[in-house]
Order: C-alpha cells, then structure tokens, then sequence
C-alpha cells in the first residue's frame, strides 16, 4: 500500500539512484488505498500524542485504517504499537512472509 508518507519519505533521499529504486518498486507493487484521510489525520494525531513520532504516528493510523497488518523492521515502533494498542497486528517481514507463505 502507498500512502503520502511514503511519497514524503521517499522523495526526501538524497541518493538518487536509492530513491529512483524506491520509487519503481511503488510504481511497480504499491497500491494506492482511498480512505477518509480525516480519520487517519485524528488518528495520526492521537498516536503522535501517546509518543509515537510523526512520520510513524501516520503510518501506523494509516495502516489501520486500511490493512490488517502493520509490518515494519522497526522492532523499537513495534514494541511502541503494541504499548498504544493498534488495531492491526504488528509483524516483522519475515513474520509477514511465513503467515502469507512468501518465499
């Protein structure tokens, strides 16, 4: 899934042959997901209060309000996700890839 942090994050790299790479790999697997961005904004913001900061505080509202899943390699986000009660499960890629049996 695309979401405008991504857009941000990606477009903020330096390296340009990095962030041409990050780039095609959205263009090429990335979806884009229409979803009420207010609730993700109020989210955002109360995830951003509770700690998290701001880029992750939108990711994880994001991710919630659009996915199952949340799957980051971030274990410090992921042990704060679990802290805050996100409404998704939290999974490293690898966790990701042995549920979905990705190989």
């Amino acid at each position: 899934m695309i979401s405008s942090v991504h857009l941000i994050e990606i477009a903020a790299i330096s390296d340009v042959i990095e962030r041409t790479e990050l780039f095609a790999v959205l263009n090429h697997y990335g979806e884009v997901i229409i979803t009420d961005m207010s609730k993700v904004r109020k989210r955002g913001e109360e995830l951003h209060e509770a700690g998290l900061g701001v880029a992750d505080a939108v990711h994880v509202a994001f991710a919630e309000a659009s996915s199952d899943y949340f799957v980051t390699c971030d274990d410090k986000l992921a042990k704060k996700c679990k802290k805050f009660d996100v409404e998704m499960k939290v999974v490293t890629p690898m966790e990701f890839c042995a549920k979905e049996v990705l190989r």
